[in-house]
């Protein structure tokens, strides 16, 4: 685990920590440890305030994109190679997407990335090797995603080997599920423009319900997760011929 993400685990379990006792915890100077903040709060995954390092709100996206960082950037990493450089694929939101995003836009060539995130185009602004292209809709402030009927009329030009999705939860009869019906419906608009869509989730998901069934266990070909999944869900998955990678 990096410096930086050692800081992002405390201060996910703190909420608020002073600058001094980040530095004594992690046994160096106050200077590095500013420098360390300034770019942890560049990228969005917390704040700085009177020195204090604190959480971002917990309504904000980046709120979720700090949660158990070190894990999800790993996934991102383990999906990260079977994407080559000069790949066109698609991405659709959720922290550790964006994760797998930047991972690809700042260390692959010639990658181009198809979204219809905000955020995920945002936060990969200044990688210069990598084309985004931004899929318009109505504007979801919460998760900044671009949902609707525009993404179904502009879907229908485009194609790709790849899909990339994450999820809110997981049932056995229902499938993998989410927590906006607006969202999901968009979300199963683009998987019919990839011949492969993939899961990028930790594994705590595989302990929630969601909402509104997003993909059938039929439509997804690979899950991108960490150890923690459960032998029977991972069995369950394998059954039902879906590749399970774990890290």
């Amino acid at each position: 685990m990096s410096r930086e993400e050692e800081i992002l685990s405390i201060v996910s379990q703190k909420k608020k920590i002073e600058v001094n006792e980040l530095s004594e915890l992690l046994e160096v100077s106050k200077v590095t440890i500013r420098k360390d903040l300034d770019k942890l709060e560049s990228r969005g995954l917390l704040h700085r305030q009177h020195g204090y390092a604190l959480l971002n709100n917990t309504d904000d996206i980046n709120f979720r994109l700090a949660q158990n960082y070190d894990l999800k950037r790993r996934i991102a990493l383990e999906a990260s190679k079977i994407v080559n450089d000069g790949d066109v694929i698609m991405i659709e939101s959720g922290s550790t997407c964006t994760l797998l995003a930047e991972e690809l836009a700042f260390n692959r060539n010639d990658i181009t990335i198809i979204t219809n995130s905000c955020f995920i185009a945002s936060y990969i602004r200044k990688a210069e090797s990598a084309k985004v292209i931004l899929i318009g809709g109505e504007y979801q402030k919460d998760s900044q995603v671009n949902v609707g009927p525009l993404v179904k009329k502009v879907i229908s030009e485009f194609f790709v080997d790849k899909l990339f999705v994450g999820i809110d939860g997981f049932d056995k009869k229902r499938g993998f599920t989410g927590s906006d019906i607006t969202r999901c419906d968009t979300t199963r608009t683009l998987a019919t423009a990839a011949n492969h869509t993939i899961v990028l989730t930790d594994s705590s998901k595989f302990t929630q319900n969601g909402v509104v069934s997003e993909f059938g266990f039929d439509e997804v070909n690979k899950v991108f997760t960490d150890a923690g999944i459960s032998a029977e869900n991972q069995a369950f998955l394998i059954n039902h011929h879906i590749k399970v990678i774990t890290v």
